[in-house]
């Protein structure tokens, strides 16, 4: 067994730029596979966390322009949706909406403590907010429907909110009072939103921000979770019924979807499952055929390595050498070439894919009303790596064992005359 090891050796050794581009072969396909399967699941994992931190079975709806004329109204009116309209909304469709809600803004607030303020926005919310957005309780409590149906003055600030005003303690804010201009409100909980787009965010009861900054019966948005919608055809045809239903208390057509804009979470994310889907397909393709190129890269030269040592073979024949002993030489060979050379493209591959996670993992794209993670865990499966060596390692073999089958089949003296 040493002096095939030994024999092995003094062939690479002799033969270094054949060894090289055999070798070469073999880990670019592996590198190749792995980084495309990689920047692919980089993807994948960036959207798919995205949608694990909000609901994507909902809704959102937002004030919009009527375009067309309606029931003698002029087109090109602005359309407020108003507290009725969420009333429509939860009485209506009980068969597919679980809850509704609603959202108001209020801009240029003052949120003090003592010495310490700092600027801000509220929002008015309804507590279904949380599960709808990608803000996220960490501590206390979220609004809750009794504030809303008492106007409780009731506050939830960003934790960073509370380390401003609190700065000697701030996991003691909860239970405190801060002033909003003459009106003073409890500190019931702590968010975080994982985006921390703007954390000059606070969130008090619906009914309160409408009440004390006389927004009247108006409101910003709606939202809401909705049941038995499973296909993009059920969605799209309860939109259009929800549009006859705000339509005509709200006097536009219903057809007019310039009217209200609808933001369906549901078959936004169908659509892009879809694309994803499409976008794997095509990274395992075109990884499939690096990895085929690879092959073939190795076949060729496994070839011309047969050939170049037919003359080889007939001296170790003449000499009492027996075929399965210079079979197994070459496909020996064959193995540690490719398996060496293997395991060097797919460390090179893992490494790369851990490179893009440290340079464009942590990028966000501002997408208007949040930013998305664009890349996120561009990691493969170590048993795919594995599976993509192992598969050139043996077609490495084949590509060594049926030709050199043929040249130890070959008489002496005439492996001897060969070119």
């Amino acid at each position: 067994m040493i002096d095939i090891w030994q024999e092995i050796y003094a062939t690479i050794s002799r033969n270094k730029l054949r060894t090289f581009l055999t070798g070469f072969a073999v880990a670019w396909g592996i590198f190749m596979l792995i980084v495309l399967l990689g920047a692919g699941n980089g993807l994948i994992n960036a959207f798919g966390s995205y949608a694990e931190s909000m609901s994507m079975n909902s809704m959102k709806i937002f004030n919009g322009w009527a375009s067309k004329p309606y029931d003698g109204l002029k087109g090109n009116r602005r359309i407020q949706l108003e507290n009725s309209d969420l009333e429509l909304t939860r009485t209506m469709f009980p068969n597919n909406i679980i809850e509704a809600g609603a959202t108001l803004y209020q801009g240029n607030i003052v949120l003090a403590r003592g010495k310490e303020y700092v600027n801000m926005s509220f929002y008015g919310v309804y507590p279904n907010y949380t599960e709808v957005e990608t803000t996220k309780l960490v501590e206390g409590r979220f609004i809750n429907h009794l504030d809303i149906k008492e106007r409780r003055k009731v506050v939830v600030i960003h934790k960073k909110t509370a380390e401003v005003l609190f700065p000697k303690a701030p996991q003691k804010a909860i239970g405190q009072f801060v002033n909003a201009g003459k009106v003073a409100y409890q500190i019931i909980g702590f968010y975080d939103d994982p985006n921390d787009m703007d954390t000059r965010q606070a969130y008090i009861p619906f009914s309160t921000l409408q009440t004390i900054y006389n927004k009247g019966n108006k409101l910003n948005n709606m939202t809401f979770t909705t049941k038995d919608l499973e296909t993009i055809e059920q969605n799209e045809a309860f939109e259009a019924e929800y549009r006859k239903v705000i339509g005509a208390n709200r006097r536009f057509d219903p057809t007019d979807k310039s009217a209200i804009w609808i933001w369906n979470r549901f078959t936004d994310y169908m659509r892009q499952m879809n694309g994803m889907s499409i976008l794997t397909t095509a990274i395992w393709i075109i990884g499939i055929f690096t990895l085929l190129s690879g092959i073939v890269g190795v076949s060729n030269i496994m070839l011309i390595t047969v050939k170049e040592r037919t003359r080889e073979f007939g001296i170790r024949k003449a000499l009492g050498a027996k075929p399965r002993s210079i079979l197994s030489l070459i496909i020996i060979e064959s193995i540690v070439i490719t398996t060496l050379f293997g395991y060097i493209g797919m460390v090179a591959g893992i490494g790369a894919t851990e490179w893009m996670n440290v340079a464009f993992g942590t990028q966000t794209m501002n997408v208007g009303m949040w930013e998305e993670t664009l890349f996120k865990n561009p990691t493969v499966e170590i048993k795919v790596a594995i599976q993509a060596t192992v598969t050139l390692v043996i077609a490495g073999t084949l590509a060594g064992f049926f030709p050199a089958r043929k040249a130890t089949r070959i008489r002496p003296i005439e492996a001897l005359r060969a070119d």
